[in-house]
């Protein structure tokens, strides 16, 4: 990844523009300078200057990140420490991109303790915008190094992480507008999905898959993203790549049939009738459209991403609903269940004016992990690098048998 001389800081109260001398330029992906990572925002002669903002304590790593695990005691095989360490570098992404219009530099850059307390170093970033004037980041690629460069088999070479929507921040238009994507299933066409999705076949294609452990991580916005890039290469590359979705958002009516309180019949007897709908319509007038999908299906079946979803949180809570009631159809109507989960009305609406949109929900595999504790916010990242004793979290795999 290459810098260009005199990026401007957008955001900033002064216009401050900054020098980056050729030498500095490969500085993200030397691993000798990774202890001089924050020359990103360095200024000539190597002076830092001062941000009047003060730090918010969530972005502290010292007083919010984990406490139970620590680079010494960290279980590559233990699927909690596994999920801690994920949602710490995707929050590092987060805190990278505040950073920079917070001014926040070298000492006081709040970001590289979030993945050098693990041992990680940052190697690229993934961002958008106009190049050196309005560019922000969404993403950060991260190598795992270990010390003595013993690395443990289930332990990743690297880690993409993708953060989510930031509403706070100066340029927050830009994540809305891809939320914008999300809800119109338009998500795999945009300039963030394309710059991720090559980032990883670069990477895959440079580094060989079968050699290299690469993992996909992202929280809401970015939790769609990596679902995206996840299935993209599962589908299209036989690539199955860990991938742990913190909160990814799931267009679907359920959370506002789920304000009603309905019982759990009546849930059942809603799901099961829009099934028998969908089975029908798929061996019938959208057959092409269904055998389709189970090609799709029968592709993306090895692949068992991580769904971290909150129960009260309406954002996911269509996930909770689709694995869940597939499954109570499929023992009620034998056949049917398995029918109709690669369906949706929306994909055959598209389908029926030329249009091959796939809802990113309609997973063949995954394994669902639920909190129903509310202690840190339904849809914060936070409650994702918790132990699991302070969490009230149940895990179950779902997997699909075929036709």
């Amino acid at each position: 990844m290459q810098m260009r001389g005199n990026p401007k800081f957008a955001g900033c109260h002064t216009c401050i523009y900054i020098y980056v001398p050729p030498r500095a330029r490969s500085l993200w992906q030397s691993k000798a300078h990774s202890s001089n990572i924050m020359q990103y925002y360095s200024t000539p002669g190597g002076a830092s200057f001062k941000s009047s903002h003060k730090p918010n304590p969530d972005d502290c790593f010292s007083i919010c990140g984990p406490k139970h695990i620590t680079p010494s005691s960290v279980d590559w095989n233990n699927e909690e420490h596994r999920r801690c360490v994920a949602a710490c570098l995707v929050k590092a992404t987060y805190i990278m991109e505040e950073d920079r219009p917070k001014c926040r530099v070298y000492g006081m850059g709040l970001a590289p303790e979030w993945w050098q307390s693990f041992h990680f170093e940052l190697r690229d970033l993934l961002k958008c915008g106009a190049e050196d004037v309005d560019e922000f980041i969404f993403g950060a690629v991260f190598e795992y190094c270990p010390p003595g460069g013993r690395r443990h088999p289930s332990a990743p070479h690297y880690v993409f992480a993708l953060r989510g929507t930031m509403p706070r921040h100066p340029k927050s238009i830009h994540d809305l507008y891809n939320d914008i994507k999300v809800f119109l299933s338009d998500l795999p066409c945009c300039k963030r999905t394309q710059k991720a999705r090559q980032a990883v076949t670069n990477m895959l294609i440079h580094k060989g898959a079968e050699h290299h452990v690469v993992w996909l991580a992202g929280h809401s916005l970015g939790a769609s993203l990596a679902l995206e890039v996840g299935r993209a290469m599962a589908e299209n590359y036989q690539a199955y790549l860990p991938t742990f979705l913190f909160n990814p958002p799931n267009v679907s009516p359920m959370p506002g049939f789920n304000l009603l309180n309905p019982s759990d019949v009546a849930k059942k007897d809603v799901f099961t009738g829009s099934y028998l709908v969908k089975a029908a319509l798929g061996a019938t007038v959208m057959r092409g459209h269904r055998n389709r999908m189970e090609s799709v299906f029968q592709r993306l079946s090895p692949w068992v991403p991580e769904l971290y979803v909150n129960k009260g949180d309406i954002i996911c809570q269509g996930f909770i609903d689709y694995f869940e009631q597939r499954e109570k159809v499929e023992e009620r109507l034998s056949g049917i269940g398995r029918a109709a989960m690669k369906l949706s009305y929306r994909d055959m609406l598209s389908s029926l004016i030329g249009s091959t949109k796939e809802q990113p929900h309609l997973l063949p595999s995954a394994r669902l992990w639920k909190n129903t504790s509310k202690s840190f916010g339904t849809h914060s990242l936070m409650q994702w690098w918790k132990p699991d004793r302070e969490l009230m979290l149940s895990c179950r795999k779902f997997t699909y048998t075929g036709a």
